[in-house]
């Protein structure tokens, strides 16, 4: 018999308010690297995005996920 979410509370999502932002999992920045430098990023809390100091981009974070995308990347400084 397969597990339904009320059978295992761990498959079931968290309920979140409205307007409530998902948290970014700081975990992550051991796994991520930038995708044009290649280079360690650091995390941004204030403005909600990963910073590559050697690309001198900073990649936003959406809902909790991190966009890695050079089109969506702001040039630092602006």
């Amino acid at each position: 018999m397969a597990d339904t979410p009320a059978q295992n509370p761990a498959q079931t999502p968290p309920e979140k308010a409205q307007g409530e932002k998902q948290q970014f999992d700081r975990r992550m920045l051991e796994m991520l690297v930038c995708p044009q430098s290649h280079t360690q990023l650091s995390y941004d809390a204030d403005k909600e995005e990963l910073v590559s100091k050697a690309a001198g981009v900073a990649y936003p974070i959406r809902n909790g996920i991190p966009i890695m995308l050079l089109s969506e990347a702001r040039a630092l400084g602006d």
